[in-house]
């Protein structure tokens, strides 16, 4: 039999609506429009409601353009709608993702449109260090998954950077830390650019100072570095999460300037340490990394300049060294000398002896010419020779006769001449053939071999070539036969 109705009492239903007596499911004006019902609803669920505390999965999370994000929530039994709206979307210190287990905490509400219930969320976080990791590990695979961790990509840092860029925060043991050790090992320009390194809006005040350095121009008012530290104290995971953020380590592989990574202590890893050209432990070594130290280089230099003297002088050492082993070998100068210093001993000494004998000799035929150089003797000679000049007659025959006898040969010695001379024969019919460079061609061969001659006649010369050539220039002079062309 069918279950009697819970209104069994109430007459049986007809076509027309009428209002029981008692009946509470109604208005005072009547039955409650849909309207009415979803707002008793919305309000009931609210005041009883107010704030929940809620554990679960994250799953179609969608980001609105208005910056609201919309998800759902769910775990092995249930699932409930979830709504951020855009102003604590942006406080969220994690990228909502699906599969992330969370904590939100808000206040459960209803959505009449679609005779839904859902919790508008104030605040989310991930629901303990476990799922943290899991995230961690999930955002890693998929970054890694487009190669934003290659090796290949990997740039190597400058020897010596002249101007170093620091993202960190500003009043915190970390850039004292660095500049303390940068001043210590090579002292550099560091232009520090002050963020946020832990909480909300620290990731991106992070990314934003990484992209800064990297569209700063060479050479403008601002210099742009050479080296990009990126750098944070020690902390837990959830200190350390802003350079976990996506946004971070896309910021850190794109740039154009080699980055070193240096956020927590040695044992502390994040996704900004691979995305990195250079993961430090701490940040005091990541100054130690960036920069040599300046003594050391100097006492390399000092090294190098005194290995590059000895090099120089080394030619010179053995150059001495093989001088003084065949200096060593050649005789003594007394030996070289002594055959010749003996011998001109002798020499002297036969000197001497033989201007003594040359003396006495002289003296000797001195003695008999003694005689003959008396001054009688020579007065007689004088007299005697002007005697014989005084007998001497000069007559013009004798004169006359050795004029004409001179006169005969010069006459003989000038028909020779004319006979010898080669333009003589030029009056009887002759020419003289001379090449360009002006030498006597004395044959037909010679003459084959020349490009040009000049044909030399009594009264002028002409100039002749080959057959075929342009004609013959005379230079005859005024008066003069003409000559034809011999070739």
């Amino acid at each position: 039999m069918p279950e009697p109705s819970p209104f069994s009492d109430q007459p049986s239903a007809g076509l027309l609506a009428k209002a029981a007596p008692g009946d509470n499911a109604q208005g005072p004006d009547g039955p409650l429009s849909i309207t009415e019902i979803s707002a008793l609803l919305k309000r009931t669920v609210e005041d009883r409601f107010g704030f929940v505390r809620v554990r679960g999965e994250l799953s179609g999370v969608k980001r609105a353009a208005s910056g609201h994000v919309y998800m759902s929530l769910k775990d092995e039994g249930a699932r409930l709608d979830g709504v951020m709206w855009r102003g604590n979307a942006q406080r969220l210190g994690f990228m909502p993702e699906d599969g992330v287990e969370v904590i939100a905490t808000g206040k459960l509400t209803t959505y009449p449109g679609r005779s839904n219930y859902q919790i508008v969320i104030d605040r989310m976080e991930i629901a303990g260090e476990g799922a943290l990791l899991a995230l961690l590990a999930k955002t890693k695979a998929r970054l890694e998954a487009e190669g934003l961790f290659d090796a290949a990509c990997k740039r190597p840092l400058p020897f010596l950077p002249q101007v170093i860029g620091v993202v960190t925060s500003p009043t915190g043991a970390v850039i004292r830390d660095i500049l303390h050790r940068l001043a210590d090992r090579f002292p550099s320009r560091v232009l520090v650019w002050p963020v946020l390194v832990q909480g909300s809006g620290a990731a991106e005040q992070v990314a934003a100072a990484v992209r800064g350095f990297s569209v700063l121009a060479p050479g403008g008012a601002v210099p742009r570095p050479d080296l990009v530290i990126v750098a944070r104290g020690g902390g837990s995971i959830e200190d350390l999460w802003a350079f976990n953020e996506e946004v971070v380590v896309r910021a850190i592989a794109a740039s154009t300037i080699p980055v070193i990574s240096a956020v927590g202590h040695e044992t502390d890893t994040t996704l900004a340490d691979f995305a990195a050209d250079l993961r430090a432990p701490t940040p005091t070594a990541a100054a130690e990394i960036a920069v040599p130290v300046r003594e050391e280089l100097a006492a390399q230099l000092a090294e190098l300049a005194y290995r590059k003297r000895r090099c120089a002088l080394r030619p010179v050492q053995l150059g001495r060294e093989r001088l003084e082993a065949r200096a060593q070998r050649l005789p003594r100068p007394e030996a070289l000398l002594s055959p010749k210093v003996q011998q001109l001993d002798d020499l002297a000494e036969r000197l001497r002896r033989g201007l003594s004998d040359r003396i006495v000799v002289a003296r000797e035929v001195l003695q008999r010419q003694a005689g003959r150089l008396s001054a009688p003797l020579l007065a007689a000679q004088v007299r005697a020779a002007k005697q014989r000049l005084a007998a001497q007659r000069l007559r013009p025959d004798d004169l006359l006769r050795r004029i004409e006898r001179d006169r005969a040969r010069v006459e003989a010695l000038d028909r020779v001449r004319l006979q010898l001379d080669p333009k003589a024969p030029l009056k009887r019919g002759y020419a003289l053939v001379t090449g360009p460079d002006g030498h006597v061609v004395h044959g037909r061969a010679a003459a084959a071999r020349l490009a040009a001659m000049t044909l030399e006649f009594h009264d002028g010369t002409l100039q002749v070539g080959p057959v075929g050539a342009r004609p013959a220039r005379s230079t005859a002079k005024p008066g003069g036969g003409k000559q034809g062309d011999l070739f």
